[in-house]
């Protein structure tokens, strides 16, 4: 269930941020600890530079550790096969006290990534406590299957965990997506490794600790701060992990797949890159709010979201009115300190990031025209801010409309006629999102069926929800999470035939 809930308003986010504190170790079966070699790496708040601690790098060695803890306790199973009602408990448990945590995880959440305060607070946090309450409600409600085979004979169809379970997560929404890949593991009766992006490892390492004050048995969940070759590649490749769930680039979820087949081949369940679109029909109606939720669809988190509706199809009929709409409608997204709730949007997550982004806006500077935006601004506060940036005559070939960039940069491109817009919003490797805006009911069922993707907002943009999945097709991925079919991914299907005597010796 989406949760919009009032936004908090504390006297002064920043002086509540500075009470804040920090845990920096990893968690393995149970404790926290520092990783087997000491190694370390610096936390940076991406709104001013300045580090925010050491935290724990871990290597090939703690992942052996945490996967000989996870197989441990999974074959124990005390959580693996208790009664699933234990586990409904827990997690519902682990949900209220990230309810109540939420402040302290929406400061550490916006200090590590650089996003708004107010989305953290409003958002992220009592969004990810809403997954671990929906899966933990539903754990005691999944039903095994008997089928009809005739007298002589009973077949048994039943659901049990795949066994250890590696999460790979981003650091665009660090504890939403820990919970979209763990909520549904734990409850399905998995082990889990959760590997943070070493971008964002702060949340997860608070989660850790509430999860083991939910009832979460030692081993069970594990958090794994660390680079990528050195804690995530060993969990891809590791021959005792059964699963990975993994979201993040195309390029990495691509190297999952290779680390699968030259391991054990485990399942690997991607939710990858996008290039989402954006079509405004010439009977969209009120331009206005299509043009304020094209806004929203690229600016929102500084445009670093996988589904973000980066290419904006406009009906030439209707384009300049529109665009000047859409340029009005930017100027809400002006970058400001992540602290103040009058911001429009944060900092991007790191100076990497930072220097990608701007890399392509150079590019486009040279492919299209420059509308707002194209420069980093308040280079003063030591932070990494980009200001929201627009394209218009942008060639549909063109690399600004085509690479996904992960940043607050919009493409805006005309169209003629139905078939023409859909042919070019397929014309992408992606297929994970599309927006569509018009009155014609016949139109917004027509082009949805035609638009090769997962998700189809109509008269809306990014819509999602708890009960319905979420993912992609083409290389945005595999595989759903969020709603009951999340479950499938971490759940493996037994079949057990039994015959039956007809008559009794």
């Amino acid at each position: 269930m989406t949760c919009q809930p009032s936004p908090r308003h504390h006297p002064d986010w920043a002086d509540a941020a500075r009470a804040v504190r920090i845990e920096t170790r990893a968690f393995i079966d149970g404790s926290y600890t520092e990783a087997s070699d000491g190694a370390t790496f610096d936390c940076i708040n991406p709104a001013t530079g300045a580090v925010l601690g050491r935290v724990a790098s871990c290597s090939a060695a703690d992942v052996d550790r945490a996967v000989a803890a996870a197989r441990r306790s999974f074959d124990a199973g005390d959580w693996s096969r208790c009664d699933p009602a234990v586990r409904r408990r827990a997690l519902i448990r682990l949900a209220d006290l990230i309810e109540e945590h939420r402040d302290t995880l929406a400061i550490l959440e916006t200090l590590d990534t650089g996003k708004l305060i107010r989305d953290s607070a409003t958002l992220d946090i009592p969004g990810s406590a809403d997954v671990f309450r929906f899966f933990g409600e539903a754990c005691d409600k999944l039903l095994d299957e008997a089928v009809p085979v005739g007298p002589g004979a009973l077949a048994m169809i039943t659901r049990e965990p795949v066994g250890v379970v590696g999460a790979v997560v981003p650091w665009n929404f660090p504890l939403k997506m820990a919970a979209w890949k763990c909520a549904p593991a734990l409850a399905a009766g998995n082990s889990v490794l959760l590997k943070p992006a070493e971008q964002s490892p702060l949340t997860a390492l608070h989660l850790a600790g509430l999860a083991a004050e939910a009832g979460i048995p030692p081993g069970v969940f594990n958090v794994l701060p660390g680079f990528g070759p050195d804690a995530g590649g060993p969990i891809g490749l590791h021959p005792d992990v059964d699963c990975v769930g993994f979201t993040g680039s195309t390029e990495v979820g691509k190297l999952f797949l290779g680390y699968a087949g030259r391991s054990n081949m485990k399942r690997v369940w991607l939710e990858c890159g996008g290039k989402s679109a954006f079509i405004v029909c010439p009977d969209a109606g009120d331009l206005k709010a299509a043009a304020e939720a094209a806004a929203a669809g690229i600016f929102f988190n500084q445009g670093e979201v996988c589904s973000a509706t980066s290419r904006l199809f406009v009906h030439e009929d209707i384009q300049a009115d529109f665009t000047a709409l859409l340029l009005d409608a930017a100027q809400a997204y002006a970058p400001g300190n992540p602290l103040d709730l009058a911001s429009g949007m944060g900092a991007m997550v790191s100076e990497e990031q930072t220097g990608r982004v701007l890399s392509y806006i150079e590019t486009g500077k040279a492919e299209a025209d420059l509308l707002c935006g194209g420069s980093r601004v308040l280079a003063e506060t030591g932070g990494s801010f980009i200001a929201p940036t627009i394209f218009t005559h942008v060639d549909p070939r063109a690399v600004i409309a085509t690479e996904e960039i992960f940043g607050p940069v919009l493409s805006v491109i005309s169209f003629r006629n139905e078939a023409d817009v859909v042919g070019l919003a397929n014309a992408s490797i992606y297929g994970l999102g599309a927006s569509i805006w018009t009155r014609d009911l016949d139109r917004a069922v027509r082009m949805s069926r035609a638009l090769h993707v997962g998700s189809v907002s109509v008269n809306a943009v990014d819509h999602v929800d708890l009960r319905t999945p979420f993912g992609g097709v083409k290389q945005s991925g595999n595989g759903r999470d969020l709603s009951l079919h999340a479950f499938e991914k971490y759940l493996d299907l037994k079949t057990t035939w039994i015959s039956i005597r007809e008559t009794a010796a």
